[in-house]
């Protein structure tokens, strides 16, 4: 059995299984010839705002969290939530949108999901549950080009929009870690953290992969852009480590004054970085992460992921949506 601090690990890479629907056929001689396994709808159910979210994001025209059982729910405004149909009821761990339209939602069963209406209808694109494999992280570059990310070094891409996709081969994935986030930095590189200190950078859109410098061994479970060519990373335990340049190896531990394992993050307008974890906790720092405060949650549940809206902090995890005032 695994420590506390990774029992919320443990929540987003198996608490939710995919559900689906199994058809056999049989030869004349009563023989089964083949087997279609089929993704079922999600079920509307009236208490989803208040149950398991791992992800949300904001299209510039609505909010859309993402969760267990294939759920995805709709706001203009952050308090009043509409569940939408998903034809899935695998959880979904990830939601990414290039634009206010087109958006790509990614989880167990190796499901993503694409909708073109800005979150009002959902079709599936990738649904594979012989894999055993969720995607965890999903990031588009433009309405084209994306890349789903998951466990045992899942790695897909597509360039027509989600209408195929393919498995990326790279040397990164030799060790079959977790990747457990996909993020864009703002010199336009993108960065892979995962699991035992797996970092790994691109720098033509996906196409090759190196690995590289770990300030730590164990799990990373996002990062932020920072300046041109850093990142913040964060993982287990409350550690975060900053660099300035990550292809120079040389980063620097931030002092947390936690051991809250953080899950999801959001840049505030003012800067400054926040990030969001176990037993509600949050951590908010300036934009040097040289001051670091612990915010608490009322709930006091687990955060996964959270974005800033109307002047406060819309953070999702077990407890559904929670509204989170930021000093």
């Amino acid at each position: 059995m695994k420590s506390n601090n990774h029992m919320w690990q443990t929540v987003v890479l198996a608490a939710a299984i995919g559900f689906s629907c199994v058809a056999t056929a049989q030869d004349d001689a009563g023989g089964e010839v083949e087997t279609v396994v089929k993704s079922l709808p999600s079920e509307l159910m009236p208490l989803t705002p208040q149950s398991l979210l791992l992800d949300v994001v904001n299209t510039g025209e609505h909010l859309i969290a993402v969760g267990d059982r294939g759920a995805i729910i709709v706001s203009n405004d952050g308090r009043q939530w509409a569940q939408v149909q998903t034809p899935t009821r695998s959880a979904l761990t990830a939601v990414d949108f290039v634009d206010a339209k087109n958006g790509w939602a990614v989880g167990h069963d190796a499901v993503i999901l694409h909708t073109a209406d800005g979150g009002r209808t959902w079709s599936l694109q990738n649904f594979e549950p012989e894999l055993e494999k969720p995607f965890l992280d999903v990031l588009f570059l433009d309405p084209q080009r994306g890349l789903a990310v998951g466990a045992y070094g899942l790695l897909y891409a597509t360039s027509d929009g989600g209408q195929t996709w393919s498995d990326v081969e790279t040397p990164i994935r030799e060790d079959e870690w977790h990747f457990n986030a996909i993020v864009r930095l703002n010199d336009g590189s993108i960065l892979i953290a995962g699991e035992a200190g797996t970092l790994a950078l691109s720098e033509d859109d996906g196409a090759t992969w190196t690995a590289l410098t770990s300030p730590y061994e164990s799990s990373y479970f996002g990062a932020v852009a920072l300046g041109d060519k850093g990142a913040v990373l964060y993982g287990l335990r409350g550690n975060v480590f900053v660099s300035d340049d990550v292809r120079s190896g040389e980063w620097r531990e931030a002092q947390t004054g936690s051991v809250a394992t953080m899950f999801g993050d959001a840049r505030l307008d003012d800067g400054r970085v926040v990030m969001v974890g176990l037993n509600g906790n949050v951590m908010e720092t300036d934009a040097a992460l040289e001051d670091v405060k612990i915010i608490k949650s009322k709930a006091g549940t687990p955060l996964s992921a959270a974005i800033e809206f109307g002047g406060e902090l819309l953070a999702v995890g077990e407890s559904g949506v929670q509204h989170i005032r930021i000093p």
